[in-house]
């Protein structure tokens, strides 16, 4: 079973502009391959996504990002163990309305490749590996 039917055809940008923890606005490149990650406050999938190690994702060979439409302004995210870019402009361009939701990108190609809901880093890596390059 997977988390979507089959992905929405779009393009995807090859850079964003980001806002990190400390209020930083900079301009960011989107590897070949990546996977963008949308998060919120107030939800509970979110930080727990945030405050896990990842080991399925990083095992594999892809980078990924977390992105907000918004900055934490209650302090959810302090014990985040990764950072956090606010690019809203990146989501809209994604077409992601609803986190926690990931899109696997091809920045070279400027399309989206896959994407869906986010249940956990299992289940994001077992969805997406067919689609990375060996």
């Amino acid at each position: 079973m997977r988390s979507f039917e089959a992905p929405r055809p779009r393009s995807a940008p090859v850079s964003y502009v980001a806002i990190d923890r400390d209020g930083h606005r900079e301009q960011r490149d989107l590897p070949s391959l990546s996977l963008v990650i949308a998060v919120k406050t107030s939800c509970d999938g979110c930080r727990a996504l945030l405050e896990s190690g990842l080991e399925e994702l990083s095992q594999l060979s892809v980078p990924f990002v977390f992105v907000s439409a918004s900055r934490d302004e209650t302090g959810e995210w302090t014990h985040a163990r990764y950072p956090i870019d606010v690019a809203p402009t990146l989501l809209e361009e994604l077409d992601v309305r609803w986190p926690p939701f990931y899109v696997l990108i091809d920045a070279e190609e400027r399309k989206v490749v896959t994407e869906g809901v986010v249940f956990g880093p299992a289940q994001v890596a077992e969805e997406i590996r067919p689609y990375l390059r060996k």
